[in-house]
């Protein structure tokens, strides 16, 4: 299995405009479709920073390969250039 913890620091007030529009095209939901996916979800903190934490479970590389040949994926690159500063990725295999 495959973790990743991804925290990205958005662009002053951009959170929740990102976040929305994650949620309003499905970027969320279709990944979560993804054969091979275990978990997607996104996370804000309680202290109403800028930040968001999206976790994602993969249940092999391949699936987590595949994720990222998709056009969701692809997508998600679109809106993080318009929304994001930083993008940290944490990865933990078991």
């Amino acid at each position: 299995m495959i973790v990743l913890n991804v925290t990205y620091k958005c662009k002053p007030d951009m959170r929740d405009e990102f976040l929305e529009v994650i949620y309003t095209e499905g970027i969320d939901v279709a990944s979560r479709a993804e054969e091979g996916n275990l978990k997607y979800d996104y996370y804000t903190p309680a202290d109403g920073s800028d930040e968001i934490l999206l976790v994602e479970k993969w249940v092999d590389a391949q699936a987590l390969e595949a994720h990222g040949r998709q056009p969701h994926f692809a997508r998600l690159g679109e809106l993080k250039a318009e929304f994001i500063d930083e993008t940290v990725v944490e990865k933990y295999e078991s």
